[in-house]
């Protein structure tokens, strides 16, 4: 009906309904638009995404150039101007400097990763396992197996491993070194068989020989030493007619002999003293004389009853010939010594005596030295004039030795020593030397040297004879 209206009227007339009906469409889409639920609008948002900002900001922290971050420690520092400081961190005004100070929070974790670029982390996730993961773990725990040693300390591990033995081999080699242990009487007993054998050689048995002698150190091994027949051997080894297990037998018994009253008295007994004197008085290399005296020494020291009987047996006309003997020059000293250490003993044990309370074994003791007749001997076989043979000596310590020998023989030698000049005149000589050496001594911050005692006795000595 509009339509033919408008095709009967003007063309100005058409123009004027054609733009109102368009109007009314424009009004009528705009109503319907405004009322239909199902109608499209676009809307620009005015506002950043979290995510959007979040990598933004990492953008700009990842970028070396853009600022200057202030890397702040546990202590407060200054903060020059322009530059960044890491959330989390105190900043404080400095009311004296008049500059911003920055130090970390209490509860800031920042790690710096300085590889030409600044990483910050925080609440970094640890690493997850699956199910399987876990089982595999778990197994690799009760295997002893660590799945993080790489190759490498696993070589490094096994070729430790490989240095040592398994705790279960090393068991069964304690059980078997239980069984092979010997005890010391086991132990000689075998030296012993082996000693004695007629299949032994004669390196074997002074081998033999050499393992004992280190055995008898202890009073316990000399003993069953002893108790075992042992000792009766190598006793008997004294006479062999090989001068190499003399020495070594020699060697065994004053090992043994030695303060072991219990092993003395066998070996006297025994007849060890008289085969002794024998090597000594007889001739022999000088190196089994050494030893046979050693053995003489270790029998008769603090044995009232072996020196009795070293007097009957002629033992000190046997030391008198080899003090005497050119090749007795080694052996003056030791000699010397036995003699000292008799006459020294029997005056202790005089001097004990004097205990108003003495005990039954000290009255034995004191009766059996008594029987001992060393002094008047000593003055009979010529040793008032031997002794001081050893002042001429250039060794300290032989002199040392002569000194207090003639001093414990001063009772009966007293009067000889007067009448002789040419000891008197070494005596003499002798303080003047060594009162130089003690001059040297004390220079050198030395008061109570060893060259003072020796002066001490030559001016003891020197006023016994006046």
């Amino acid at each position: 009906m509009l339509t033919g209206y408008l095709r009967k009227g003007s063309k100005s007339t058409r123009l004027k309904m054609a733009l109102m009906l368009l109007v009314l469409s424009c009004q009528f889409v705009h109503v319907l638009s405004e009322k239909s639920s199902s109608a499209l609008t676009v809307v620009e948002s005015t506002e950043t995404s979290l995510d959007d900002e979040d990598a933004h900001h990492m953008e700009e922290e990842s970028d070396p150039e853009d600022l200057d971050v202030f890397r702040p420690t546990d202590q407060w520092q200054s903060l020059k101007p322009g530059q960044a400081v890491p959330r989390g961190s105190h900043v404080r005004l400095n009311l004296q400097t008049r500059q911003r100070e920055v130090k970390l929070g209490e509860h800031q974790i920042l790690k710096y990763q300085i590889d030409g670029q600044r990483q910050g982390k925080e609440n970094t996730p640890g690493p997850s396992f699956n199910a399987e993961e876990l089982k595999k773990a778990l197994k690799n725990i009760k295997e002893g197996v660590d799945p993080e040693t790489s190759d490498k300390e696993k070589e490094e591990k096994e070729a430790l491993r490989a240095q040592f033995r398994p705790m279960e081999e090393l068991k069964r080699d304690m059980a078997k070194l239980d069984m092979l242990m010997e005890s010391d009487f086991q132990v000689i007993s075998r030296l012993m068989s082996q000693f004695n054998s007629s299949n032994t050689t004669v390196e074997e048995k002074i081998k033999a020989l050499h393992d004992l002698e280190y055995l008898v150190h202890q009073v316990d091994n000399a003993q069953n030493l002893a108790s075992s027949g042992g000792l009766k051997l190598v006793v008997d080894a004294l006479n062999s007619t090989d001068y190499r297990l003399q020495e070594s037998a020699a060697f065994v018994l004053g090992s043994a002999l030695s303060s072991n009253p219990v092993v003395q008295v066998e070996a006297v007994e025994s007849g060890t003293l008289q085969k002794l004197l024998m090597l000594l008085a007889t001739p022999r290399p000088m190196s089994v004389k050494k030893k046979a005296l050693f053995a003489v020494a270790s029998l008769l020291r603090h044995f009232p009853f072996a020196q009795s009987h070293f007097l009957k047996l002629g033992g000190l006309q046997v030391l008198g010939d080899l003090f005497r003997a050119s090749e007795g020059g080694a052996l003056r000293v030791r000699i010397v010594t036995i003699l000292y250490d008799m006459i020294n003993e029997k005056e202790l044990i005089s001097q004990t005596g004097l205990d108003p309370i003495p005990d039954a074994s000290h009255n034995e003791r004191l009766q059996q030295y008594a029987q001992v007749s060393l002094m008047p001997l000593l003055a009979e076989q010529g040793w008032c004039s031997l002794v001081p043979e050893l002042l001429a000596s250039p060794e300290h310590d032989w002199k040392e030795k002569a000194l207090r020998t003639i001093l414990a023989m001063m009772p009966h030698c007293q009067t000889q020593y007067r009448q002789d000049y040419t000891l008197s005149s070494s005596l003499r000589t002798l303080q003047e030397q060594y009162q130089e050496l003690v001059l040297s001594e004390q220079a050198l911050g030395d008061e109570d040297g060893y060259f003072g005692e020796i002066l001490v006795l030559l001016e003891t000595v020197l006023l016994k004879l006046k």
